[in-house]
């Protein structure tokens, strides 16, 4: 942990830098499906009539073991931005990413996610279609998997629209992403009354992952690299090493001790 630490974090960068890297389109959510995995097959829906296109989801194959793979993504263009909402996922999205992962627990399929959202879309037909619920049933079944499952945070982190695909075994993050309960501009609203007042309250969130890894919220910190091919290759080298030893543990072992990760915060 300390040679980690020492090797991603020699020239220290300021929290509302780290910010502002985790908000710029360094990885794309397809690209990062496309470089670490192959026969992506994507499935749509949440079987109750509606499909989120801010939440991408299905089956591929990490070397030669199938997995899950459910990602949050924020759109290329302007248009695509818009139409998923900067990636903040409906609850439509939300039931189908719980639908993917109760579909991976029947066929013993380890899950990934890869989180990048700002946080749960809060407009006035989410909230009346069950946004809160919805997340909080996201975490639920997540608790309950007998399957290996690991969130990887390649952006931002937002508050329970992140913790929604992040309740996992084990939670890693790039790093130039963050992890936080809200944003920088909402908590310095509500502690100074004053959103201009962000880049200081960055500075005091603990939202980067040096201050996350250092806590032991997080457990791994993957290095960026202006060549995704590399950085591809040794996280896919990582997901496999990691993901074989959790299936070495025992179902029942895996949701106690998943649980018991959540429960010591």
């Amino acid at each position: 942990m300390a040679d980690l630490l020492g090797f991603l974090f020699k020239h220290d960068v300021a929290p509302a830098e780290v910010v502002k890297r985790s908000r710029e389109d360094r990885f794309l959510a397809r690209e990062l499906i496309d470089g670490l995995f192959t026969d992506f097959i994507e499935l749509h829906g949440d079987r109750l009539g509606n499909d989120d296109e801010s939440i991408i989801g299905g089956v591929a194959m990490l070397g030669n073991r199938p997995v899950t793979v459910i990602a949050i993504d924020k759109g290329i263009d302007i248009n695509d931005k818009l139409s998923k909402r900067n990636g903040s996922p409906q609850p439509w999205g939300y039931r189908k990413a719980q639908r993917l992962m109760k579909q991976a627990e029947k066929f013993h399929r380890p899950i990934i996610t890869f989180i990048n959202t700002p946080g749960a879309f809060p407009g006035k037909e989410a909230e009346a279609q069950g946004q809160g619920d919805a997340i909080a049933q996201s975490i639920l079944e997540s608790m309950k998997l007998t399957v290996p499952m690991i969130a990887i945070i390649y952006g931002e982190g937002g508050s329970g629209g992140a913790l929604a695909l992040a309740t996992a075994d084990q939670v890693w993050m790039f790093e130039n992403a963050t992890y936080s309960i809200l944003s920088p501009e909402g908590f310095a609203s509500i502690l100074w009354k004053d959103s201009k007042r962000s880049d200081e309250a960055a500075g005091i969130m603990g939202l980067t992952p040096k201050d996350l890894l250092e806590k032991h919220i997080i457990e791994y910190v993957i290095p960026e690299n202006r060549h995704h091919a590399k950085v591809f290759s040794a996280l896919s080298a990582k997901l496999t090493t990691e993901i074989n030893q959790l299936e070495q543990v025992g179902g029942q072992e895996l949701v106690k001790m998943r649980r018991a990760r959540f429960r010591a915060f």
